[in-house]
């Protein structure tokens, strides 16, 4: 299912013996625009210390209650390791998570999880803390995640100039793949809402706060109007990728790396 960034923001999250916050904000790879990690913000718990989700937990996202259920214990969540959410998460503190945890990871394989191209079904496995430790020694300290908060607002700088600000993000909460930015281009002229595929993206400059786009501005304005209150159906979907004559992701999905700026 497709669901807007902003649907997400504050969903509870539950798990097996009770709730343990709200969802904050998401880290995804700038790499492949996959969520690695939902952020949730623990209120009074913990003394309101953020923690990190991975989809790897999830066992259902329950729209009509508004809850995410995840596979794990307030006491596991309690004791797994501290991961400062205000500062970059490196490669060698996602390794100690995920061997605390047991989730194989997801940098090793194909896919867009590792070995699988979703992570739901993923039984966790035992790590000695000897194993967990070498493994983050071995890893680099180079990150590939961003907040979602912090890419909000980006310039989108089409073939041709500017056309917009991307506004949120469309996740599939099967693969929790990024599949759109929501781009808004009403400050640039009398506009619309628009969605793009990060798959013409063809690099992002953070220095420039701007995401760089293989598509021209009159593409974009002459495309399908996104409406964020409606349900993104496949018609639409088809419609869209008609219009920028580009193949859609569930025929040809193939990972795309960012040349960063």
């Amino acid at each position: 299912m497709l669901t807007n960034y902003n649907k997400l923001k504050g969903l509870v999250i539950r798990a097996t013996d009770g709730e343990i916050g709200t969802v904050d904000q998401l880290y995804f790879d700038d790499q492949i625009w996959v969520i690695r990690y939902l952020t949730v913000n623990t209120g009074s718990w913990l003394n309101g210390r953020s923690v990190l989700i991975s989809p790897y937990s999830i066992l259902q996202v329950d729209w009509t209650s508004g809850r995410i259920d995840v596979s794990l214990t307030r006491k596991q969540i309690e004791n797994a390791p501290d991961i400062d959410t205000q500062r970059p998460v490196s490669r060698q503190h996602e390794a100690e998570y995920y061997g605390y945890y047991g989730y194989p990871y997801y940098w090793d394989g194909p896919y867009l999880w590792g070995a699988t191209y979703a992570p739901s079904g993923v039984v966790p496995m035992e790590a000695s803390p000897g194993m967990i430790a070498e493994r983050a020694r071995d890893e680099s300290a180079d990150s590939h995640l961003r907040a979602t908060d912090a890419v909000a607002g980006y310039g989108i700088e089409a073939k041709d100039g500017d056309i917009g600000h991307v506004e949120s993000f469309v996740v599939d909460d099967e693969t929790w793949s990024i599949r759109y930015l929501e781009v808004d281009t009403k400050n640039w002229w009398p506009g619309k809402k628009v969605l793009l595929s990060p798959a013409w993206v063809e690099r992002v400059s953070w220095q420039e706060s701007k995401v760089f786009v293989g598509v021209t501005r009159d593409a974009i304005k002459t495309c399908p109007e996104y409406l964020d209150s409606e349900p993104i159906s496949r018609e639409y979907e088809n419609k869209l990728y008609f219009h920028y004559g580009r193949p859609p992701y569930w025929i040809a999905e193939e990972p795309k790396s960012l040349a960063l700026a």
